[in-house]
């Protein structure tokens, strides 16, 4: 255990908590500018919050109950056999399993240290930041059940994709002394359970203490998100004009989906914040296909999951990365736009 006592103190900056105080910022702005607007826009905020509370709580106790039960464990399993079975896999547990991005590093780290293809490796990178069984609730919630699966199974494609093109590009330059040199780490909040999964937790103190700080930890991450979100969904009904959004982003071309693709990277907050802002821009007359290429490349690309691969692989390798995450994108996007 780390000595405290020789901790620096925090500077009020670092304890603020900065998500919470933006909201609050343009709240206030609101309130100042346009006071006629400003308890609408919190209500709103807060009833869009209530209308999915529901999938919320029940996303986070099934957080805490995988995390406390050590269901995590499993996830290895995926990397082991012929390497084609190891994308299949790979990619299905990486859209599936709640990994949150700092955990993945020291955990990729170990599989790439112990030689498994890099091939699977990016297909669980491809797949791991677009879904998992709390983002799955709250887009259901919010944008559908079936937006929700289609995302789920593109985050699927796209890990395949990503997987066996690097697996056909494996011997060129590209793909050669792929690794930076890296220490492992963590930000603590993997799982510390190894071994058999113990599904019933509540008999053990100590997974039960883990359940409810992942819980209660998961739930403060979501509230802070989805109140920010909220708050710019409604901003964004009110202010922003649905004859630009349907101008820029409308359409059954490819032009949309392409441009929804450019823009997610800057646009994105993380994958919860997202699908308010992709329910008020499909409002606002986004295009299905463009929603869709929004979010897996905003995704693939947002800053957690970037620097998740950024900090194991050369520069090369993780332009391969974004690229795959591209191309993908605009291809379930086109998909999407014809099947929606």
């Amino acid at each position: 255990m780390a000595d405290l006592t020789q901790s620096p103190s925090l500077t009020l900056w670092e304890k603020l908590p900065k998500v919470w105080v933006l909201s609050a910022a343009i709240l206030g702005l609101v309130f100042v500018l346009d006071p006629e607007h400003g308890v609408p826009v919190l209500t709103g905020t807060f009833g869009a919050m209530a209308h999915t509370a529901i999938f919320i709580i029940f996303a986070v106790l099934a957080i805490g109950f995988l995390k406390a039960s050590g269901a995590e464990v499993l996830v290895a399993e995926a990397f082991k056999g012929k390497e084609t079975r190891m994308i299949f896999l790979a990619a299905a547990l990486g859209g599936l399993a709640p990994f949150c991005s700092c955990e993945v590093i020291p955990f990729i780290a170990a599989l790439l240290a112990a030689g498994v293809p890099l091939s699977a490796v990016m297909a669980f990178w491809l797949a791991s930041p677009l879904m998992d069984p709390a983002m799955f609730l709250i887009t259901s919630g919010t944008l559908g059940f079936e937006f929700a699966l289609a995302k789920t199974l593109a985050a699927l494609g796209l890990g395949l994709f990503g997987g066996f093109a690097t697996m056909t590009l494996a011997k060129t330059a590209l793909f050669a002394d792929p690794l930076r040199d890296v220490q492992q780490g963590g930000c603590g909040c993997s799982s510390s359970f190894k071994g058999t999964p113990q599904w019933r937790f509540w008999q053990d103190e100590t997974r039960v203490a883990v359940f409810k700080a992942t819980a209660w930890d998961n739930l403060a991450f979501l509230a802070k998100w989805l109140f920010l979100a909220y708050l710019l969904e409604n901003l964004m009904l009110l202010y922003v004009p649905a004859s630009l959004v349907s101008s820029v982003m409308g359409g059954s071309g490819v032009g949309p989906i392409v441009f929804g693709a450019l823009v997610g990277a800057p646009a994105y907050l993380n994958g919860y914040a997202a699908v308010p802002l992709v329910d008020a821009l499909l409002t606002q007359g986004m295009s299905n296909g463009a929603a869709m290429s929004f979010m897996l490349a905003g995704g693939v690309s947002c800053i957690p999951a970037a620097i998740a691969v950024w900090a194991l692989v050369k520069p090369r390798v993780f332009a391969a990365y974004l690229g795959f995450a591209f191309v993908g994108s605009i291809f379930a996007g086109m998909i999407w736009n014809v099947i929606a």
